[in-house]
């Protein structure tokens, strides 16, 4: 607009190139598309081709390429594997439509239809869905409308162990070459059994035993003398947990403590599993336990630190896959 400015004024070409320090020929273009269509043609438009335009694939096999990837796995389709990669796509589109395509331009399609790359949560392939709906919508509000009229509280525990190899967290080392971290024979481990609730309360255990039902039995004793009012906890289907002596012991405390399993193979619906995770992440990781005691000790302090973070402990029922609780 300026060069164009100048050239009205009565500036010659030459100068204006120089003054703008570009070519006759742009200076020419530009008093062209002046004299035919004014400012308008002298605006900036995108160039290249617009969005969509020319795409190897239809609008209708792109939309059922993104389903497929979205509810089938590589091997249920007569692909290798069970994670999608780019070159697990283009195998598809390659099966289905006979093209070809390079990873860079099934990584444009796949940006195109809103999918990213990301770490797939696991799932237990002996999981039954339809347990796991009658839960989430069933089974869950009964026993939430229930401990709700009776004044309780509910609870949702799980039991961890936690070994002295094991090992969280990077380390820095040479690039190339993946560090090494030299593990012991001489392993030992302690277990915890803890219990959480929406309210931000957590109840907790730690032993160096077996975990069997007189475990269980010696946690439901501290636990109904911590809480003074009747408790439903949810928790799995482990063998100690319905053992006979587990059953003598509700049957004898009707009035404190009822349980509730969750489905089989289904974690992902338990809160207390994320702690079991913070736990295992949290143990100091720069210092070994050098016995059995320490490791304990250890234990413990992570759950009396949680004890006095009522926001963390509420913060596990912010986990995707157990929303629902709150809902």
């Amino acid at each position: 607009m300026r060069a164009v400015a100048a050239l009205v004024e009565g500036h010659r070409r030459e100068d204006v190139a120089a003054m703008f320090k570009v070519s006759l020929k742009a200076v020419d273009g530009w008093w062209a598309k002046w004299l035919s269509g004014g400012r308008e043609a002298l605006s900036m438009r995108p160039r290249g081709k617009r969005v969509g335009e020319h795409q190897v694939l239809s609008e209708s096999e792109q939309a059922a390429l993104r389903q497929a990837i979205l509810d089938h796995q590589p091997c249920e389709l007569g692909l290798p594997g069970q994670l999608w990669t780019r070159g697990q796509v283009g195998a598809l589109i390659a099966q289905l439509y006979r093209v070809r395509l390079t990873e860079q331009g099934v990584g444009k399609y796949l940006r195109r239809w809103g999918l990213t790359f990301q770490r797939p949560d696991k799932r237990a392939v002996e999981q039954d869905a339809e347990a796991v709906r009658v839960w989430r919508e069933e089974t869950w509000p009964a026993i939430r409308a229930k401990a709700r009229a009776e004044g309780a509280e509910v609870l949702f525990a799980d039991q961890v162990g936690i070994r002295s190899d094991h090992i969280t967290g990077r380390t820095w080392g040479e690039k190339g070459r993946t560090p090494v971290v030299r593990r012991t024979g001489n392993r030992f481990s302690v277990n915890a059994m803890s219990a959480i609730s929406t309210k931000g309360r957590m109840h907790f255990m730690v032993f160096t035993g077996t975990f069997d039902a007189d475990v269980m039995c010696r946690f439901l004793d501290r636990l109904a003398g911590h809480v003074q009012r009747k408790v439903h906890l949810v928790l799995d289907g482990h063998s100690a947990h319905r053992a006979r002596k587990v059953r003598d012991w509700l049957e004898g405390h009707p009035d404190r403590i009822e349980l509730h399993f969750l489905p089989g193979y289904a974690p992902e619906l338990n809160p207390d599993e994320l702690v079991n995770a913070d736990l295992k992440r949290s143990l100091p990781h720069h210092s070994r336990a050098r016995d059995q005691a320490q490791l304990a000790a250890e234990t413990r302090r992570f759950f009396h630190r949680r004890q006095r973070q009522p926001h963390i402990i509420r913060g596990y029922f912010g986990g995707p896959h157990v929303r629902y609780i709150l809902e």
